[in-house]
C-alpha cells in the first residue's frame, strides 16, 4: 500500500464568498481564513492516481464588480515595470441582459477533419444553434478549397432555421479539399456589415495552417479598425498540432473575442462548447479603463480588452510604470447600450505570486506578437520569461540533467564511473521534447495529414535513404543487436570474410530494390 497525499491552497484574492463546484480527487476542506482556504486528501492506496488533478470554484458576486492586483517587479524580471492583473467578475444578477448575437460560424471541413474530429464539431456546432434565442442572426459557412453557406444572408433564429441549418450541417459537412482561411473571413465580415442592431460575432474553427496567415491578421485589423465600436468580435478555435495555434490566439486577440484549443480528439465537443458559452454570453462591450492615460508606460498583454462575458470572470494582465491610484474605474456599455462603471480597487499583494500566475499568459501572448511582427526583440523577452519560470517556449529547450549520483542504483552508478570518455552533462542531459506547440504545419495541412492530434510528429526522412536501407534494416532486425556484436568479435579472419561479402551482396540487394521502387513509383 501507498500513501497518497494531496495538500492543496487556494487564495481566491478577494474577500467575497467561494462556492465549490468540483474537484477529481475527495478533498476535505481543512481551514478558511478570509480570502485563503486550504485542503487535503490522504489515503491508503494500491496504486498511485493516474488522473489529472482538477478543482473548480466561483466567487459569488450580486452584481458585477472587481479588482486590480499590482505586485512589484523583481530583479530577475524580464520588465523593470511593475505587474498588474485586473479581473471583473460577472455577478448573478438575474435581470442583467445579454446583447443580441449576430453570429457567422466558419467550420473548416477540409480532409484532414475526417471522422471524429468533424463529428465532434458538429455536436458541438449543434449544442451551440440551440442555445441561440429569438432576436439573435445567425449563418453558417463550411469551407476548404471552396465556400459553402447555409444561407446567402444573416438568418433569424427560430425552430425552423435551426432545424433547417443541422439538417444542413448532415449534408455539407463532408471532410474532402484544402484549406483556405481568408475568403471564409471576409465573406463572413461582408454578412456582418448589417448586423441588424446585434452584436456581431464570428467563430473560426481550423485544423490547419496557411501561408498568409500574417496578412490575414494585418488585414482582419484594418477591417475590424474601419468598422468602429461596433466590429464583429473574432473567436478562434484550433484543432490538433498542425494549425498555429499563435496565429489563432493573435487573431482572437485583434478582434477581442477567445481563443481555445483541443489537442485530443475526445476533449472537441466539450471544450468547443464551453468556448462557445464563454464568448457568446455578452452582458458588457467595449470596457475601457478609466486614468490609464496619464499612467507612464501602461501596457496590456492582450491587443484589446475583451467583453465581459455572463458566464466567467474577465481576466486582463499588463504592466506600468509609476503608480497607480487607489481606485480605477472600468466603463462599457450594457445590452440596452447605456453606460455602467464599475469600481476597482487597488490591493498591493504580497503572498499570491502574480508572476508565477501570470507567466504562461503572458508568454503565450508575447509569442504570439513576436510571431506576428518577426520581431527579436520580444522573443528575447519570451526567453527571460521562459528562463526565470521554468517554462518551454518555441525559443528555448528544456532538458532533464541528473547533478547528483546519490539517488541511483548502486550497480548504475559503477557502470557511469566506467564510462571514462563521457563527460558528466553527457551521460546525465536528456532534452524533453514535444512540450511546445511549435507555428503551424503548412506542409501537414497542404497533405491533408489527420494525426495532428496527440502524436509526435516524425522527423523527415530523405526517401532514397529509406529505399536504400530498407532491405538491410529488415535483415538487421532479426538480430539482437548486442549479440550480433558480439558473435562478430568472435569471428575469425575467414569468417569474417564471408560475412562481409554477404553483407555486400544484400548491399547490392537494397540497391536494386531502391532504384526499382522509385522507377515504378515514377512510372505511375
Amino acid at each position: 500500500m501507498k500513501k497518497e497525499k494531496i495538500q492543496l491552497t487556494v487564495n481566491s484574492g478577494v474577500t467575497k464568498e467561494i462556492i465549490l463546484q468540483g474537484t477529481s480527487h475527495p478533498l476535505k476542506e481543512k481551514g478558511r481564513q478570509g480570502e485563503k482556504l486550504s485542503f487535503l486528501h490522504e489515503a491508503a492506496v494500491e496504486n498511485w492516481s493516474t488522473k489529472d488533478f482538477t478543482f473548480t470554484y466561483t466567487v459569488y458576486s450580486g452584481d458585477l464588480s472587481g479588482q486590480v492586483l499590482v505586485k512589484p517587479s523583481t530583479l530577475r524580471d524580464y520588465d523593470d515595470r511593475d505587474m498588474f492583473c485586473l479581473f471583473l467578475l460577472p455577478g448573478k444578477n438575474v435581470d442583467r441582459k445579454v446583447f443580441r448575437k449576430a453570429v457567422v460560424y466558419i467550420i473548416d471541413t477540409s480532409g484532414s477533419m475526417q471522422g471524429k474530429p468533424l463529428e465532434s464539431v458538429k455536436n458541438a456546432m449543434s449544442t451551440a444553434l440551440s442555445d441561440l434565442v429569438q432576436g439573435d442572426f445567425f449563418n453558417i459557412i463550411a469551407f476548404n478549397d471552396e465556400l459553402h453557406s447555409f444561407s446567402s444572408c444573416l438568418e433569424q433564429v427560430n425552430d425552423k432555421t435551426i432545424e433547417n441549418a443541422i439538417q444542413w450541417m448532415d449534408l455539407n459537412f463532408v471532410a474532402q479539399g484544402g484549406t483556405d482561411i481568408m475568403h471564409p473571413l471576409s465573406e463572413a465580415m461582408t454578412l456582418l456589415s448589417n448586423s441588424h442592431d446585434a452584436l456581431p460575432q464570428i467563430y473560426l474553427v481550423t485544423d490547419g495552417s496557411v501561408d498568409d496567415e500574417r496578412n490575414i491578421c494585418h488585414t482582419v485589423k484594418t477591417q475590424l479598425m474601419n468598422r468602429g465600436p461596433k466590429s464583429p468580435r473574432v473567436s478562434t478555435f484550433g484543432l490538433g498540432s498542425y494549425c498555429n495555434h499563435y496565429f489563432l490566439r493573435m487573431l482572437a486577440s485583434i478582434g477581442k473575442g477567445h481563443y481555445a484549443a483541443a489537442f485530443d480528439t475526445g476533449s472537441i465537443e466539450g471544450r468547443m462548447v464551453q468556448w462557445f458559452q464563454k464568448a457568446s454570453n455578452t452582458i458588457v462591450s467595449n470596457i475601457s479603463i478609466d486614468a490609464i492615460k496619464n499612467i507612464q508606460d501602461f501596457e496590456l498583454d492582450s491587443e484589446y480588452i475583451q467583453d465581459v462575458s455572463a458566464k466567467y470572470p474577465l481576466c486582463v494582465s499588463g504592466r506600468y510604470h509609476g503608480k497607480l491610484p487607489e481606485t480605477l474605474i472600468a466603463k462599457g456599455h450594457l445590452a440596452d447600450m447605456s453606460e455602467i462603471s464599475i469600481e476597482l480597487k487597488v490591493h498591493h499583494v504580497k503572498d499570491i505570486p502574480l508572476d508565477k500566475v501570470l507567466a504562461k499568459q503572458q508568454m503565450d501572448l508575447l509569442t504570439a506578437k513576436a510571431w506576428l511582427l518577426e520581431n527579436k526583440e520580444l522573443e528575447r523577452k519570451v526567453v527571460k520569461l521562459s528562463i526565470q519560470n521554468s517554462l518551454p517556449s518555441e525559443y528555448t529547450r528544456m532538458v532533464l540533467l541528473q547533478t547528483s549520483l546519490d539517488k541511483i542504483d548502486p550497480a548504475q552508478q559503477a557502470k557511469n564511473k566506467s564510462i571514462k570518455q563521457s563527460s558528466p552533462d553527457e551521460r546525465s542531459a536528456m532534452p524533453l521534447r514535444g512540450l511546445t506547440l511549435g507555428f503551424g504545419d503548412v506542409t501537414a495541412t497542404r497533405e491533408n495529414l489527420t494525426t495532428g492530434f496527440g502524436e509526435i510528429k516524425s522527423p523527415e526522412k530523405f526517401e532514397i535513404f529509406e529505399k536504400a536501407v530498407g532491405c538491410c534494416s529488415r535483415v538487421a532486425d532479426c538480430f539482437c543487436c548486442m549479440c550480433f556484436i558480439k558473435a562478430c568479435s568472435k569471428m575469425n579472419d575467414q569468417c569474417a570474410i564471408v560475412m562481409m561479402q554477404a553483407c555486400a551482396a544484400l548491399a547490392c540487394l537494397g540497391c536494386f530494390e531502391c532504384c526499382s521502387e522509385l522507377c515504378c513509383g515514377g512510372a505511375n
